[in-house]
Order: structure tokens, then C-alpha cells, then sequence
């Protein structure tokens, strides 16, 4: 009886030890990030020569008008071009998009990834570009994101992240995923920066030295999760990512389960997949040239999704307390158990935007069990997922705003 109350104990210990490291991790740049305030930017000198670079993959439904809207910026329209890369289309899309005045790169691929999308391009444009901005097929920026953008690189940054927000919340898992979004903007971008760490970057709505850009990119091999591997590269050669969050672009919020599924199924697999791969680099970087944002990314990696260590704390800040009551083990422990739970919950508290606390938000948290047991049953998927091009379907969506 002895060995299974010490085993007990032992179990409980670790899971404590465990989950209240990785929310100490959230909690400490969760209050980092209410000290976020974006930097002034030194006034732009030049306007300089900027390409919009849009991977597309059987977008049909949503590219002519991503394509107008990308066009509708304050920015000079003879310093951008808009680039769309139209990888398996339809002949009447492609016929509407050469309508407009942009730039139209059809490819095709026996196995298509937007790193194939975005190097074919690369290749046929010219090097006489200053900056590449990378967006998705469903994105779209605000009136001033490319001004914004220019200026930012006055302060000669390699990489810049802009504020990738929610341009629908027509459902309780849109508003879900808008939330998560923000969340991570707060403690992965905002919180880090004020750390003096770099900024994560999302995979679109991002900016880069264009040279810089397509040398990297032309190194890259990842079918999934692109943008984990530049970033790394870039973080263990010394570069800071900065972050503009001033700088919007409306991005298409999940609505449906299965597409909810299959997209934390492929940022899962990525993460591990490169904190697998770089982790004992990213240490050894650490050690002998002292670069620890190389190696607080590869932490980073390894970290749990933020919805699913609310679940598990929950449920076990519930069931050990009453456990250790019942077989009267140490009080501390359930102690531990009420403070780290606690700690998750102010952890999100503050990272959520004062916008989000509305009506619509409260009525959208009851669908939070379901997203925990989708994120879960992603996290149990995860095998082979960063070995295969796994689509996200776009659909025609207005830009919304919470009431």
C-alpha cells in the first residue's frame, strides 16, 4: 500500500512539475506583454520596391477578390506588385486574375507546398525587390499594412511580423480561433519583444528582406510548417524578427471541426518535428556563442497548445485535490495543483484583447470543450502529418468585427 501512495505521489509530482513549467512559461510573457508598447518608427526615406507574394492553391473561390483588395493600399501602386502564385486553377480564374494589373505565376507540382510555390516565383521575378511580403490566399490587409511595412524596415530589420487578426466571427469555433490567435500575439510576439527576444512569425501577413528572403527560402525543403524552418534559420544566424503590431492583416478564422483538425494537425507536427531537429543544435548554439533566442525557439516548439493545457489542468485541479483528500495525502499538493491552474487562467486573462471580452466570446467559450477534445484528438493524429500537403479550403468572407 505504501509503494502505491509513494508511486501516487511521484506521478502527481511530475505532472505538477511539468504543467506548471509550461505555464510559467505562458505566465511570464503573458505579463511581459502588458508592457508592449510599439515602438516609434524612424520616418520612411524611401519608398522602396516591395513584392506581395500570395502562394495559392486551388483558391478560386477567393483569389479575384483577395487580388482587389491587395491592390487597395495607401502605399504607391508602382512601388508593389501584387503577386499571385496559381497552383492548380481554373482557366476562368486565371482569365479574371489577368484582368487585373498584377502579377500572375502559374505552377504546378506532382506534390504542391507553398515552399515550391513561393521559389518557382522567385525565379521568375527579378532580384530588383527591396522587401517580399508573404500572405495567404484567404488574407487581407488593412489600408496602411504595406506603409507600415516600409517604414519598419528604416530600422534595417531582416524580418518583420505584422498583426494577423480575425477578419470572421460568424461561428463559436471562429471566435475560438480568433481568441487563440490573439493570445499567441500577446505572449509569442508581444511578450518576447518586450523580453528582447525575437517575434514568432505566423506563416503569412510577414515581411522580409527580399535577397535574404529568397536565398533562405531556396535552402528550404519543409512540406509543412515553411515558416518554422526560416525562422530558425534565421534566429541561429543571429537575426531579430521584429514585430509591428499596429501593422493588420484579416485573416479567415476556422469554422468547421474538421478543418480545425487538420490545421493544428499540421502546426503539431511541425513543431516537433523541428524541435526534434534542432533542439541539441539550438543548445549547443546557446552554450558556445550565447544565442539564447535560437534556443528559446526550440523551447518554444515543445511547448502544449494553450487550449489543451487549460483542459488538462482543469480537469486534474479537480480530480487530484479530490483524490489527495479522500487517501489524505500532503495538502500542498493540491495547493500546487489550485496555484498553477490559477496561474493558466490569469496567463490567458491578460493575454486576451479588451475587444474579446463581449457577448459573442462568452457564448463561444461553450464551445471550448469541443475545441479542447479537437486539439487533443490533433495532437493524437500527428504522425506523418508534416510529411504531406494538408489544404486549408478558403471561403468568400467579408471583414467582421466583434459588437
Amino acid at each position: 500500500m505504501n509503494i502505491i501512495y509513494t508511486l501516487y505521489n511521484v506521478l502527481q509530482l511530475l505532472l505538477l512539475i511539468i504543467l506548471g513549467l509550461a505555464t510559467l512559461y505562458i505566465f511570464i510573457f503573458s505579463i511581459a506583454g502588458t508592457f508592449y508598447k510599439q515602438k516609434k518608427s524612424v520616418p520612411a526615406t524611401r519608398k522602396r520596391k516591395i513584392a506581395v507574394l500570395i502562394p495559392c492553391y486551388k483558391e478560386d473561390e477567393v483569389i479575384v477578390e483577395v487580388a482587389e483588395e491587395a491592390l487597395k493600399q495607401s502605399y504607391s501602386s508602382e512601388n508593389y506588385d501584387i503577386v499571385i502564385i496559381a497552383d492548380t486553377f481554373q482557366q476562368e480564374t486565371l482569365i479574371q486574375l489577368q484582368k487585373l494589373p498584377i502579377i500572375v505565376i502559374e505552377v504546378s507540382f506532382e506534390k504542391s507546398t507553398k515552399s515550391k510555390a513561393l521559389n518557382k516565383a522567385m525565379e521568375q521575378l527579378s532580384d530588383s525587390y527591396d522587401i517580399a511580403i508573404i500572405l495567404d490566399a484567404d488574407n487581407v490587409m488593412e489600408f496602411d499594412f504595406i506603409e507600415k511595412i516600409n517604414t519598419a524596415f528604416e530600422n534595417k530589420y531582416i524580418a518583420v511580423q505584422g498583426h494577423r487578426t480575425a477578419k470572421n466571427l460568424n461561428t463559436g469555433l471562429a471566435v475560438l480561433d480568433a481568441v487563440s490567435e490573439e493570445i499567441n500575439n500577446h505572449i509569442f510576439r508581444k511578450g518576447h519583444r518586450v523580453l528582447g527576444f525575437s517575434s514568432a512569425i505566423i506563416g503569412s501577413g510577414m515581411a522580409f528582406d527580399y535577397l535574404h528572403f529568397k536565398n533562405i527560402m531556396s535552402t528550404v525543403t519543409a512540406i509543412g510548417g515553411f515558416d518554422k524552418e526560416i525562422e530558425l534559420k534565421m534566429l541561429k544566424a543571429g537575426y531579430k524578427i521584429e514585430y509591428l503590431d499596429n501593422a493588420k492583416v484579416y485573416d479567415e478564422k476556422v469554422q468547421k471541426a474538421e478543418v480545425f483538425t487538420n490545421q493544428r494537425r499540421r502546426w503539431l507536427s511541425a513543431q516537433i518535428h523541428y524541435f526534434q531537429q534542432d533542439f541539441w543544435s539550438a543548445l549547443l548554439h546557446l552554450v558556445t556563442k550565447g544565442n539564447i533566442d535560437y534556443f528559446e525557439k526550440a523551447i518554444q516548439f515543445i511547448q502544449p497548445p494553450r487550449i489543451l493545457l487549460l483542459g488538462v489542468l482543469m480537469l486534474l485541479t479537480i480530480l487530484f485535490p479530490i483524490a489527495n483528500f479522500q487517501i489524505g495525502a500532503n495538502f500542498q499538493y493540491s495547493l500546487g495543483w489550485i496555484i498553477v491552474f490559477t496561474a493558466c487562467v490569469i496567463s490567458f486573462l491578460l493575454s486576451v484583447p479588451r475587444i474579446y471580452y463581449s457577448k459573442t466570446t462568452a457564448k463561444a467559450t461553450l464551445d471550448l470543450p469541443k475545441g479542447m477534445i479537437l486539439m487533443l484528438s490533433s495532437l493524437l493524429k500527428i504522425k506523418g502529418a508534416n510529411k504531406q500537403f494538408l489544404h486549408t479550403k478558403h471561403n468568400p468572407l467579408t471583414i467582421k468585427t466583434i459588437k
